[in-house]
């Protein structure tokens, strides 16, 4: 026994004294990790890229080396930004900051790439003052003029994207001022100025320098730079020659395809049903609507499976805890150091496991939650809006083709924005709104009569409630048009003193008593519920159906 327990002895004090000498060699090492993740990221292996991302920054804390962890943090921000997660791009692009020393220039590149990112990553989250102050620091940290044209291309966009013209053109003026003859950065920037000065001024001609920019492009075979000239040609003859339009929305297409990009193939097909012939742009409606779901999928599984890289990362890091303990006591005693380790090693395996089952459950409950919300926000935003769209043009024998792609053009901002928690605020009053949702459900064969629907009544009632509303008639009317065989809707709007009432009649089939509700009247009961209301159907009636609705004004 005490043979063993000196050999015990001797086998620790040979393990610290090797843990000790790695960590002294790893620190004067470079981190081959980093090297691995930025191979990875350049040869599009996003799931790899990840992982190692995440390894790299945990060595380089071993290692003490702020800015490989800087790096790595921003190359992880980068990667949820191009997923469509802003809101983890723009926190892993600030918590990355906290590593990046601006009073180092071996950091600037790092810095400048990363408030790049914060400034696009911010910009889709429409904090658009915010998003131009971060291009001006990722300008002032650039390295290169080709960096820093870039990074005034995308200020200038953002200028553009907001209609402030005049900002936008001041810096593509600078880009061309300073920019080489490189077959990228050159027909971009002619691009972009010809089709600010002519949005700016719609006398403007921009032909001739979105041709020349085309043709560049074509000619350097720059896929994405020919999808963005297409775009703009289409945008351009949209008004004056429709055919041309049609042309430059195929070409887009074409390329879309080829660069596997479902949200510019959604952009061409919206010109593609705006300009082509009515058989042909029912068909490509249905090819934008499978589409458009598809990407939505993709989107949201994307940011699912980032959730479960994450867990993995932060569950090796639990099982690494528990062998990092053997170092912490260097200075007691060796029979001390022996015991407390086997107290630290009970303790740490407890802990790890105890960590782990709290990971896991954290993992897959976001998950659960994501995918619950964003089925509902489906179901309600796009599958309801959708069926309305269909809705319209079934009821209408010559179809309106601008009026249904502005209605297909806010379901696909709708759709990428599914993700975000708060609801979409409109300038449309809402007792227009709601005239709108009920009218688009009237036909030939059905009448929809209203009553009391002012906007005196909806003058009190706050935005969080409206967008309940708006989704419960909808939904009411939705389930009316596929099951109550209705010819004569009625619903009457009532105010008492601190509630609404809804009454809401049909002369359609009815409910029976056990009717058993599915996902859509389920849904309006629990945003009835949300907004602390009560929802009651009359199902004594010998014909058609009745249903009251109430809730507090605020």
């Amino acid at each position: 026994m005490k043979r063993l327990n000196l050999l015990l002895l001797f086998l620790s004090i040979c393990l610290w004294s090797c843990s000790k000498d790695q960590l002294k060699e790893q620190k004067k090492e470079p981190n081959p990790l980093y090297d691995r993740a930025s191979a990875y990221k350049e040869n599009g292996q996003v799931d790899s890229a990840f992982i190692y991302f995440n390894k790299a920054k945990d060595l380089a804390l071993l290692q003490k080396d702020s800015l490989v962890v800087g790096q790595s943090l921003a190359g992880l921000a980068i990667f949820f930004t191009n997923t469509g997660d802003d809101p983890n791009g723009q926190e892993y692009s600030l918590n990355a900051l906290s590593y990046l020393n601006e009073k180092k220039k071996q950091h600037y590149t790092a810095l400048s790439s990363n408030y790049n990112n914060l400034g696009i990553a911010t910009h889709n989250l429409r904090d658009y003052k915010n998003a131009h102050k971060y291009y001006d620091l990722a300008i002032k940290f650039s390295t290169t003029l080709a960096d820093t044209n870039l990074y005034r291309n995308n200020k200038a966009y953002s200028y553009q994207e907001t209609k402030q013209y005049k900002k936008a053109l001041e810096i593509y003026d600078l880009i061309l001022k300073t920019a080489s003859k490189d077959m990228e950065e050159y027909p971009r920037v002619l691009s972009n100025i010809s089709t600010t000065k002519w949005l700016l001024n719609p006398n403007y001609n921009p032909l001739p320098e979105l041709l020349k920019a085309a043709h560049i492009r074509e000619k350097e075979n720059d896929l994405w730079g020919r999808n963005s000239s297409y775009y703009y040609l289409a945008d351009y003859y949209g008004k004056s020659k429709p055919d041309s339009a049609l042309y430059y929305a195929h070409q887009m297409y074409d390329v879309a395809k080829k660069l596997k990009s479902n949200d510019d193939q959604l952009l061409a097909l919206q010109k593609l049903i705006k300009f082509s012939p009515a058989p042909l742009s029912k068909q490509y409606f249905e090819t934008y609507l499978k589409l458009d779901d598809s990407a939505l999928v993709i989107r949201n599984n994307a940011k699912n499976q980032f959730a479960i890289v994450r867990y993995d990362v932060e569950k090796h890091k639990a099982a690494n805890f528990v062998l990092q303990q053997d170092n912490t006591e260097k200075k007691y005693q060796l029979i001390i150091l022996i015991t407390g380790t086997i107290v630290l090693l009970i303790a740490g395996l407890f802990w790890y496991r105890k960590r782990k089952q709290r990971l896991q459950l954290e993992a897959q409950n976001t998950i659960r939650e994501n995918q619950l919300k964003t089925s509902k926000k489906v179901h309600d935003v796009v599958a309801n809006g959708l069926y309305r769209v269909m809705t319209e043009i079934e009821n209408q024998e010559d179809l309106n083709k601008d009026h249904i792609l502005d209605k297909i053009e806010d379901m696909y901002e709708k759709s990428r924005d599914i993700s975000y928690d708060q609801p979409s605020l409109t300038l449309q009053p809402f007792h227009e709104k709601v005239n709108e949702i009920l009218s688009s459900f009237a036909s030939e064969n059905r009448v929809i009569q209203q009553l009391g629907n002012t906007a005196q009544l909806w003058k009190k009632v706050n935005t969080q409630i409206q967008y309940e509303v708006e989704h419960i008639l909808q939904e009411l009317m939705v389930n009316m048009k596929r099951h109550s065989q209705a010819n004569l809707v009625i619903l009457q709007f009532e105010q008492t003193t601190d509630h609404i009432n809804i009454y809401y009649t049909d002369n359609g089939i009815g409910l029976s008593k056990d009717t058993l509700f599915k996902n859509g009247l389920t849904n309006t009961g629990n945003r009835i519920d949300h907004i602390h209301g009560t929802i009651t159907f009359d199902t004594e009636t010998e014909k058609g159906l009745k249903i009251k609705l109430s809730f507090p004004i605020s």
